[in-house]
C-alpha cells in the first residue's frame, strides 16, 4: 500500500496535492498495489472525492480540533498511525516546508529509508532505486532504499497530473492527540499574493536591475503571465525586495515550470534553489555568466532594456 499525505488550504486542494496523488498512482502500478490518501483538516466530501480522479482508491479523512494548528511532532505521530493501520510500505509527501519537517520524524518512527527531493518514479523496484539530483543539480545519484518501508518527498511541478479515475472510498478516522509541548502563539498566512511554492511561472531578478526602484516591469511581467516574483540573495540583502522572495540554497528552493532570471549571474548558491525548474530563461549582459550554463534559453543584453520589449511581446500574444 502507498500512503500519500495530502495538504489542503482552507479546505481546498491545489495542484500540488493532485500531483502527489498522480505520482503515487503511477508508483502503485510499478509496485502492483493501491493508493491511500490521507487528509487532515476540515475538507468536504466532494473535495475529498477529487483525489479519486488521480488514482486514490481510499481516502482517510481526519478532522480533529487538536490538529487545526500544524505541529510536526503531532502530525508525524498521526501519519505514522495511519501508515501502520493501512500497512503502507511507501509514504509520499511534498518536498516543501511541511514535508521536509515531517519526513525525518516519520523515517525514525517507521524505521524507514528516506529519499528527499525526488522528481521521477523509481528506476527499479527490485532493488528500490530512486534517481535524484545532487550537488545543486550538477550530478545525479541513484539511491537504493533497502528498508521495508520507504519514504519519498516529491518536488513540486516535477511530475505533472495524470488522471486515473477511481471510485474512492472515504473513511472518517479519529485519533487521540497528546500535547507535544509546543505552544503556537500566532499563525500568519500570506494573502493577496501568489506564493512562490505555488507558482508555475516565476519572474526573478538580481543586481542587474541596478536598483529596487526598477522593479515595476518585473511585477508587470509576472502579472501578465500569472506568475510569482522572486529575487537573488544580494537583492534581498540590499533591501530592494522582501526576504520571502529570495530563492536559492539559503532561501526558498523552487521548481516552477518556467523560471526567468533577469540580471542574475547565477552563483552556485542561487542555482541550487532553482535548478529543478523545467525551463530556465536567462537575461544577462555577461555572455560568460554561469546562469547561461544552466539556462535552456539565453538572451545577452541589459535586463532593463529587454524587459519592456518582452512585456509588449506578451501583450501582443495575449
Amino acid at each position: 500500500m502507498i500512503l500519500i499525505y495530502t495538504e489542503n488550504w482552507d479546505g481546498k486542494f491545489k495542484k500540488l496535492t493532485y500531483e502527489l496523488v498522480s505520482y503515487g498512482s503511477e508508483l502503485a502500478k510499478q509496485l502492483n498495489t493501491n493508493v491511500v490518501a490521507l487528509s487532515i483538516g476540515n475538507v468536504e466530501d466532494n473535495e475529498l472525492q477529487k483525489l479519486g480522479d488521480y488514482g486514490a482508491s481510499k481516502i482517510v479523512s481526519i478532522n480533529e480540533a487538536a490538529l487545526e494548528t500544524f505541529d510536526t511532532q503531532v502530525y508525524a505521530t498521526v501519519i505514522t498511525q495511519i501508515a501502520e493501520n493501512e500497512g503502507a510500505k511507501t509514504v509520499v509527501l511534498a518536498h516543501n516546508n511541511v514535508g521536509k519537517a515531517i519526513s525525518p520524524r516519520l523515517s525514525a518512527k517507521l524505521k524507514a529509508g528516506l529519499v528527499s527531493g525526488v522528481e521521477n518514479l523509481p528506476t527499479s523496484v527490485e532493488p528500490f532505486t530512486v534517481k535524484k539530483k545532487v550537488f545543486t543539480g550538477k550530478a545525479f545519484a541513484n539511491i537504493v532504499i533497502k528498508s521495508d518501508i520507504k519514504i519519498l518527498t516529491l518536488f513540486q511541478n516535477s511530475f505533472g497530473l495524470v488522471e486515473n479515475k477511481k471510485d474512492a472510498e472515504i473513511e472518517k478516522f479519529s485519533v487521540s492527540v497528546s500535547d507535544s509541548g509546543t505552544t503556537v502563539l500566532e499563525t500568519k498566512k500570506a494573502t493577496g499574493k501568489l506564493l512562490l511554492s505555488d507558482a508555475e511561472i516565476v519572474i526573478s531578478a538580481g543586481r542587474g536591475m541596478k536598483s529596487g526602484d526598477n522593479w515595476q516591469p518585473i511585477e508587470e511581467l509576472a502579472e501578465l503571465l500569472g506568475g510569482g516574483t522572486a529575487c537573488s540573495r544580494p537583492v534581498s540583502d540590499e533591501g530592494w525586495r522582501p526576504h520571502d522572495e529570495h530563492v536559492g540554497q539559503t532561501g526558498k528552493i523552487i521548481a516552477p515550470n518556467l523560471y526567468f532570471a533577469f540580471g542574475i549571474s547565477g552563483a552556485i548558491q542561487h542555482l541550487g534553489g532553482v535548478s529543478s525548474s523545467k525551463f530556465i530563461v536567462a537575461i544577462n549582459t555577461d555572455k560568460d555568466a554561469p546562469i547561461f550554463e544552466a539556462a535552456n534559453y539565453g538572451i545577452i543584453g541589459d535586463a532593463r532594456t529587454i524587459l519592456p520589449e518582452m512585456i509588449e511581446a506578451v501583450k501582443r500574444i495575449k
